[in-house]
């Protein structure tokens, strides 16, 4: 039975860890941690979990997660490179749900969040962990960078394109949108009910969204070249899940029929990810509450474009379950495990 640790407990994405891992037939959850609701039960906080969140919150020290052996970091950016170097020595393996072990070049780090990169020589160790694109990688890996939201649903949508060589060499387009549980669970202004209620809202437009270098990142190890992105995210009204609808300008013609074949092939044996044909786009709630990516494609010929549209639950594949699926990966584990249950509906 593996003993796992979740720093951030009391997060959204830290909440789903616990509740996937109280689930989980190989793993028990050994410590939570929350510095804002430390010594509280988490049960408390979030009476949903019932009898599974009957554990006192500590406050994620070093010390409490001794003899654990996978670390989950559900924590807001800049805050794992301080902790991850002490953890790392614990001989656990450590899981960043943050951003601080996504991007390889510290000085882009630097610059797209602000501060200094201060573990910058554990960038080479950390294993960028989309499970689909590295497993190989994630299977000897210490040190896992779980995936960005709109990264994981930008990178599988484009990832056959680009690995492929049938995106042209232009900037791609990405209209992405997302809940309103995307932003965190901490108060602000602009998650007020009355400011998201019976809206729909573009922020960070035109490649100001920190998620971009990492989509970019990803995107040129696929293509072999450099790839730049139009990244345009948007707010809606719900409380989970993200659509991204990509636009790419194909390299050679390619037939509607060779399109979705291609990406059956290229996703074929992945338990997670579900390729749509006939026409059908997904919806988010064909993925709500579940570990599920679904894809569809379709040729506009008109325009001369791919269209490629991608549905993840923000939460789940976005950030506790692709974790958890990292985490069965690197055990050695079935890599459904915990991870089996379909989405919710309605």
């Amino acid at each position: 039975m593996i003993k796992a640790a979740v720093i951030g407990a009391t997060g959204y994405a830290g909440v789903d860890l616990v509740r996937i891992l109280s689930g989980h037939p190989n793993a028990s959850i050994l410590s939570v941690s929350s510095q804002s609701y430390k010594g509280q039960l988490l049960s408390d906080v979030y009476p949903h979990l019932g009898v599974h969140g009957d554990m006192t919150l500590d406050e994620g020290t070093v010390e409490s997660v001794i003899g654990a052996d996978v670390i989950f970091l559900a924590l807001p950016h800049g805050l794992a490179v301080s902790l991850v170097p002490a953890l790392l020595q614990t001989g656990a393996v450590v899981i960043d749900l943050g951003a601080d072990f996504r991007i390889r070049d510290a000085s882009s780090y630097s610059q797209w969040y602000y501060a200094e990169h201060t573990a910058a020589s554990l960038l080479k160790k950390a294993v960028y962990g989309l499970t689909e694109l590295h497993r190989d990688a994630v299977e000897g890996a210490d040190l896992i960078a779980n995936p960005g939201c709109y990264p994981t649903a930008s990178t599988l949508a484009l990832a056959p394109l680009l690995k492929e060589g049938l995106a042209a060499d232009e900037p791609i387009i990405i209209d992405a949108k997302s809940g309103v549980s995307g932003a965190g669970r901490s108060p602000s202004l602009k998650v007020h009910f009355c400011e998201v209620n019976d809206n729909l809202r573009i922020y960070s437009p035109a490649g100001t969204h920190r998620h971009t270098p990492e989509i970019e990142q990803e995107l040129s190890v696929l293509a072999g070249r450099e790839v730049t992105v139009s990244f345009n995210p948007h707010l809606v009204p719900m409380n989970r899940g993200i659509l991204c609808t990509c636009y790419v300008r194909p390299s050679v013609p390619v037939t509607q029929d060779a399109l979705v074949n291609l990406y059956r092939d290229f996703y074929r044996g992945e338990p997670f990810v579900r390729i749509l044909g006939d026409g059908r786009m997904p919806e988010t709630r064909f993925v709500t509450g579940s570990n599920g990516c679904c894809i569809g494609v379709a040729v506009d010929n008109r325009a001369g474009r791919i269209v490629v549209v991608s549905a993840i639950d923000n939460l789940i594949k976005g950030a506790a379950g692709q974790a958890v699926q990292n985490m069965n990966v690197r055990f050695g584990l079935d890599e459904k495990d915990g991870l089996n249950s379909p989405g919710l509906y309605p």
